[in-house]
């Protein structure tokens, strides 16, 4: 009862209230309005809302999708090949996820401008006509905020692959090259169907973190250029603290909640049913 009354206190309620508030149309300062669905079905007509909630989804594939392929891959390599002192590869490939978001985007933002260390390196290869303020170019903006989330989510992927891995029991590979299977067939054949929990719980992870990035848009491109890098998790901030549409907000806020809720139960069933195969 203790635990349970301090999580009401600090999420139940929150959330609780944060639906009433979608209800309305409120500044946060005078008296709200009864607005029914209106908060709701501006979600779905405005196209600035619409096109927030895409780029949201387009983050999944940087956050989630190539974190768990690059860290299957390396896990993997560094399985099979026994690496020295891999204890202390862990520690460097996860030292991303022990610093702060907003360090991290302080630093890569830095690394993106026209004359920063991504720029100088091109100039330097001969590459300089590919050289350009990243985060201020509309069609690679979005790319660039995401390239930042796999390098920041694929030490934890693979660290929580390698965890799993290491507890696959050699018969198993024994037996794999008894049969006359290779290193790809015995990724395949062992490895993957060894580690569908981590796979499921790495990438329940990663998609959260992509659907509810703020700190990292805001302090990079804060939605910019244009509204070309804007999630649903800034524009609750954009709405509700710059343009005092409270309501819009937390009816972007919940919205957005029920979708990491759907997306988490959809990974968790499919890993379940595939590990109980």
């Amino acid at each position: 009862m203790p635990g349970f009354a301090v999580y009401a206190a600090f999420l139940l309620y929150p959330l609780l209230r944060s639906v009433q508030l979608s209800f309305y149309d409120w500044d946060g300062l005078t008296l709200g309005k009864w607005a029914g669905f209106a908060n709701y079905q501006e979600i779905i007509s405005d196209e600035g809302l619409r096109s927030a909630f895409g780029h949201a989804l387009v983050l999944m594939l940087f956050f989630a999708v190539i974190p768990v392929c690059v860290g299957l891959l390396l896990a993997s390599i560094l399985n099979r090949a026994k690496v020295r002192g891999l204890p202390f590869f862990r520690t460097v490939v996860f030292l991303p996820q022990v610093i702060a978001m907003v360090v991290v985007a302080v630093a890569w933002r830095r690394m993106y401008a026209p004359d920063g260390t991504i720029n100088d390196l091109l100039h330097a290869i001969g590459l300089g006509s590919v050289a350009r303020g990243w985060l201020g170019d509309y069609a690679l903006a979005l790319p660039a905020v995401g390239f930042i989330g796999s390098w920041f989510e694929t030490g934890l992927v693979t660290v929580l692959l390698l965890a799993g891995m290491s507890r696959i029991s050699g018969s198993l590979y024994e037996a794999a090259r008894l049969d006359g299977a290779g290193p790809v067939q015995e990724f395949f054949a062992v490895t993957l169907p060894s580690v569908r929990g981590e796979i499921a719980v790495a990438l329940t992870l990663t998609v959260i973190a992509a659907l509810r990035t703020f700190d990292l848009v805001y302090v990079t491109t804060s939605g910019g250029p244009g509204n070309s890098t804007s999630v649903p998790s800034y524009e609750v901030y954009h709405r509700a603290f710059e343009l005092g549409r409270v309501g819009s907000a937390a009816a972007i806020g919940v919205s957005l909640t029920v979708l990491i809720l759907l997306i988490s139960l959809v990974i968790n069933k499919i890993g379940d049913r595939e590990g109980s195969r």
